[in-house]
């Protein structure tokens, strides 16, 4: 069973920076993408950021290209999003999530594995 355990969220003033990270566990093979999406209040879940996880394609939102990064360390089958120079719009749950789909998910229709989600708020 694939298990995804998300932490690191909080309150940040305008600025600031966060380090999400999330745990994997129970995938058979590492042939899948992980990386995270976001839902503000009244809006659609979005993502984030995602890479493979055996291979070094990641992508990244327009909205934090520049600000936030996406690693991983093998040895200990975690993924993490530093996130800086956070802003009150990147404010929402933040949710690790997966796909064994061979493809980067760009929606969350194309997710295969969520974990829970972990609250990021920016004070301006």
């Amino acid at each position: 069973e694939v298990q995804l355990q998300a932490s690191g969220g909080g309150l940040v003033q305008a600025g600031g920076s966060l380090r999400l990270s999330c745990i994997t566990s129970g995938f058979t093979s590492d042939d899948y993408a992980i990386g995270w999406f976001r839902q503000a209040p009244g809006k659609e879940r979005e993502g984030v950021s995602c890479m493979f996880w055996s291979r070094t394609s990641t992508n990244y939102a327009g909205s934090v290209k520049g600000r936030f990064t996406i690693s991983r360390d093998n040895a200990e089958n975690t993924v993490s999003l530093q996130m800086n120079s956070l802003q009150p719009e990147d404010t929402a749950v933040y949710y690790c999530a997966a796909s064994s789909r061979g493809n980067i998910p760009q929606t969350a229709n194309a997710v295969d594995y969520w974990g829970q989600g972990t609250l990021v708020t920016v004070s301006s």
